[in-house]
C-alpha cells in the first residue's frame, strides 16, 4: 500500500496506473481509508480520477455509509461519482438514501444530473411507498431535456407502471422517440401486474421482438390471474415460435399452472423437456415438479423428485410433507418431518401446517398433539390459527368432540367458522345432535349468506339422525335467507376434455348412456365385491328404494362409469370433487377398482384418495368410523391410529361388522 502511495505522489497530477489499479482490487474499508488520509494530506496530489475511484470503490465494497462520507467531503463536480453511489442505494434496502443524495446534488451549483443520474433515481423511486418523489424527478427530468432518452424513459415506463398508473405508463411509451425491448417489457409488466392480461398479450403480440422476461412476465401473469390454460398455451407457443430455451422462472410459472388445473401430461411433459435439455434442477425447479406431482395425484413421482434433489430448501422440504398428506400418508409425513428436523433444517409454520394436515388424515392423534405442543417450545413458532384449526379437525375426526370443544374456547385467537363447520361435520358424523345444536348458536354470529354452510351442516346431521321436522324448519330457514350452497361436481377429463357431472345430472350428452353404464357397474360390483348401497347417507324423507337411487347418482359414480366408457382397459381414472366422498362411494370405488382391476384416484375437497384391488389409500380412517356407528346404533366405536393404519376390504368389513353387533346381542 505505502509503495502504490509513493508511485500516487511521484505522478504529479495523474493517477498513477498502479493505484486505480489497486483501488479496483480494494475492498478493505482499511485501505481505503489509507488512501482518503493520504488524498487529505496531499490536497496537490488529488486528481478527480483518482477520487471517483475511490468512492467507486467504496461503493463496490458495499461501504455506503464511507462512500457517502466521501461525497460529502469531497464534492466533485462531475456527476460521475454521484451516480456511482445513487445506483447502489437504488440496489439497496436504504433506497431512500438515493432520493436524499439527488437532493443534495441538485442544491449545489458545481454539479449538475445527467442521463445516468435519471435513470438510477427513477429506478429508487420505485421503491418509495408513495410515487411522489417519482414524480418530482419526472418533473426534473421533462425540464432538464432528458426524459427522452431511452434509458431514462424506459425508468419513468417503469416507475408509473410499479405504481400501477398505466394512463402514465402508456403516455410516457408512447411519447418515446426510440423504444427497445425494455420499453415494451415494462408497459406488458404494469398490465400484467394490475391483472390486465388482455391489454397485457395484446402489447405482447406487438412487441417487435419478445425477449425472455417478456414471456416470463405475460406466462406469470396468466397464473397469478387464474387463467391457468393461457400460461399452459402461451408456454407451448414459446415452444413453437421462439429460439428462446425457457428458463427457470417459465418454468417454475407453467409448472405452477400445470399444478393448479391438474394438467398430468403436461406437466410430465415439461420434466422430460426438463431433462432432455440438461437444464439444472434447481431447488424452485425441484419444488414445483414435487408440488405438482404431488397435487395431480402421482405422489410417487414427486417422492422420486424429492429423493433426487441435490438441494433442499425449507420449501422443499414442505411440499414433500404437505404432498404427503395431500394423500393421506401420515405416517410418511411425520417421517419426512423428523428427517428434515434430523438435518438442522428449522421448521416453519407451513412446515408444521403440513404435518398435522397428515396427522389428521391418518388419525395420528398423540404424534399431531405432540408436534402442536412444540411448535412454540421447540421451533419458536406461534400457532396462528391454522394450526389450531388443524388440531380441532385432528381430534373431531377422532371423535374426541368434547376435547375439541375445550380447545376452542382456551384458544387465544377468536375462532372463525372455519373452525366452527370443521367441529359441526364431526357431529354429523359421529350423530352428536346435542353439541351440533350448541355450535350452531355460536355459527349464526357469522354471516351465514357469505360463509355459507352452517345451517345446511346442521340439518344435514338432523337428517342422518332421522329427525325430519327439525329437517323441515332448518330448510325453510334456508330459503327464507338465502343460505343456498352450490351442488357439489365432480369432473374427469378424457382425452384433452373436461366433462363435470353434479348428482342426478340430466344434461351431459351422453347421459342416458353413463346411467345405464353406471347400474350394470353397480349391479356386477355387488355381485363380486359385496357393495351394498348406504342409503342412511340419505338427507331427505325418502322411501328406501328412492334413497337408493339416491346415493346410485352420486356425482363421482357418474364420473367413474364415464371414465369406464370412455377410457382404454388399464388406465388409471382420476376424478376432481368439490366436496368430500361419502361412504357410500368411497365403498363403491373401492368395490369398482377390485372388480374392474382399475386404479381410481378421487381428490376431493380435502384430499387425495386412491383406490386400487379394493383398497383405499386413505386406509378407511374416519369412514370405518362413520360405518360402524351407522351400524350399531347407539354403540360407538373408534378407532385409535394403530387400528387407522389397517386397510379393510369390503368383505372383511362387512364380517367385522357382523362380529361387533353379535358381541352386542
Amino acid at each position: 500500500m505505502t509503495t502504490y502511495l509513493h508511485l500516487a505522489a511521484a505522478g504529479g497530477g495523474g493517477c498513477p496506473t498502479p493505484v486505480r489499479s489497486l483501488l479496483s482490487r480494494c475492498s478493505s474499508l482499511h485501505h481505503l481509508q489509507q488512501i482518503h488520509a493520504h488524498l487529505t494530506t496531499h490536497p496537490l496530489l488529488s486528481p478527480a480520477p483518482l477520487l471517483h475511484s475511490l468512492i467507486r470503490s467504496a461503493a463496490a465494497g458495499g461501504h455506503l455509509n464511507y462512500a457517502g462520507h466521501l461525497l460529502q467531503h469531497f464534492r466533485p463536480s462531475s456527476p460521475i461519482p454521484w451516480n456511482f453511489l445513487i445506483q447502489a442505494h437504488s440496489k439497496s434496502p436504504s433506497s431512500g438514501e438515493s432520493i436524499r443524495l439527488f437532493r443534495l446534488m441538485l442544491a449545489l451549483d458545481s454539479v449538475s444530473p445527467d442521463k445516468y443520474t435519471y435513470t438510477f433515481i427513477l429506478t429508487s423511486c420505485c421503491r418509495e411507498p408513495s410515487p411522489l418523489a417519482g414524480d418530482a424527478s419526472h418533473a426534473m427530468a421533462l425540464k432538464s431535456g432528458f426524459a427522452f432518452d431511452l434509458f431514462v424513459a424506459n425508468s419513468l415506463v417503469n416507475l408509473h407502471s410499479e405504481f400501477g398508473r398505466l394512463y402514465c405508463a402508456q403516455r410516457a411509451f408512447e411519447e418515446m422517440p426510440l423504444k427497445d425491448s425494455i420499453s415494451w417489457t415494462n408497459l406488458i409488466k404494469g398490465y400484467a401486474k394490475q391483472g390486465k392480461m388482455n391489454v397485457a398479450r395484446k402489447l405482447f403480440d406487438e412487441m417487435p421482438h419478445p425477449n425472455e422476461v417478456s414471456w416470463v412476465i405475460l406466462i406469470a401473469g396468466y397464473v397469478k390471474v387464474g387463467n391457468y390454460h393461457d400460461a399452459v398455451k402461451l408456454f407451448n407457443y414459446m415452444l413453437q415460435s421462439s429460439n428462446d430455451r425457457p428458463s427457470e422462472p417459465v418454468l417454475v410459472s407453467v409448472l405452477s399452472a400445470c399444478t393448479h388445473i391438474g394438467a398430468l401430461t403436461q406437466g410430465r411433459w415439461i420434466h422430460a423437456y426438463i431433462d432432455k435439455i440438461n437444464l439444472p434442477m434447481t431447488v424452485n425447479i425441484t419444488n414445483a415438479l414435487i408440488d405438482m406431482y404431488c397435487k395431480c395425484g402421482i405422489i410417487d413421482s414427486a417422492k422420486e423428485v424429492f429423493g433426487l434433489a441435490l438441494e433442499r430448501d425449507l420449501l422443499t422440504w414442505s411440499c414433500m410433507i404437505s404432498g404427503l398428506a395431500l394423500h393421506g400418508s401420515g405416517n410418511e409425513a411425520l417421517k419426512v418431518f423428523r428427517e428434515m428436523v434430523a438435518y438442522g433444517v428449522q421448521p416453519d409454520s407451513i412446515a408444521v401446517l403440513g404435518v398435522l394436515n397428515g396427522c389428521s388424515h391418518s388419525g395420528l392423534v398423540d404424534e399431531g398433539c405432540s408436534i402442536f405442543y412444540r411448535m412454540s417450545q421447540s421451533w419458536g413458532i406461534t400457532p396462528e390459527i391454522e394450526h389450531y384449526g388443524c388440531l380441532i379437525d385432528l381430534l373431531g375426526r377422532a371423535g374426541e368432540l368434547q376435547k375439541a370443544l375445550g380447545i376452542i374456547f382456551k384458544m387465544p385467537v377468536e375462532p372463525d367458522i372455519i373452525i366452527w363447520r370443521s367441529l359441526l361435520s364431526a357431529c354429523r358424523n359421529y350423530r352428536n345432535v346435542e353439541l351440533g345444536e350448541r355450535i350452531l348458536d355460536q355459527i349464526v354470529r357469522f354471516d351465514l349468506i357469505k360463509q355459507g354452510g352452517g345451517h345446511l351442516l346442521v340439518s344435514n346431521l338432523y337428517a342422518a339422525a332421522g329427525r325430519w321436522e327439525k329437517v323441515a324448519k332448518l330448510r325453510s330457514i334456508i330459503r327464507d335467507e338465502g343460505e343456498v350452497q352450490k351442488p357439489g361436481w365432480s369432473c374427469i377429463e378424457i382425452n384433452g376434455e373436461v366433462h363435470e357431472f353434479v348428482a342426478d345430472d340430466r344434461l351431459h350428452h351422453q347421459i342416458v348412456d353413463i346411467r345405464r353404464k353406471l347400474n350394470e357397474v353397480l349391479r356386477e360390483v355387488a355381485e363380486k365385491g359385496g357393495y351394498l348401497a348406504n342409503t342412511e347417507l340419505v338427507l331427505f324423507d325418502l322411501s328406501e328404494e328412492d334413497r337408493e337411487q339416491a346415493v346410485h347418482l352420486h356425482s363421482e359414480k357418474l364420473a367413474v362409469s364415464f371414465g369406464l366408457m370412455n377410457m382404454a382397459a388399464g388406465c388409471s381414472i382420476r376424478i376432481v370433487k368439490s366436496l368430500r366422498i361419502c361412504e357410500d362411494c368411497h365403498s363403491a370405488m373401492k368395490g369398482i377398482s377390485y372388480v374392474f382391476d382399475r386404479e381410481i384416484v378421487v381428490r376431493d375437497r380435502s384430499r387425495f384418495h386412491t383406490f386400487k384391488e379394493g383398497r383405499c389409500s386413505c386406509m378407511d380412517y374416519c369412514v370405518l368410523n362413520r360405518l360402524w356407528y351407522l351400524h350399531t346404533g347407539s354403540y360407538f366405536f373408534m378407532l385409535n391410529s394403530k387400528l387407522a393404519e389397517i386397510s379393510l376390504g369390503f368383505e372383511e368389513l362387512i364380517v367385522m361388522m357382523l362380529a361387533v353387533e353379535l358381541a352386542i346381542v
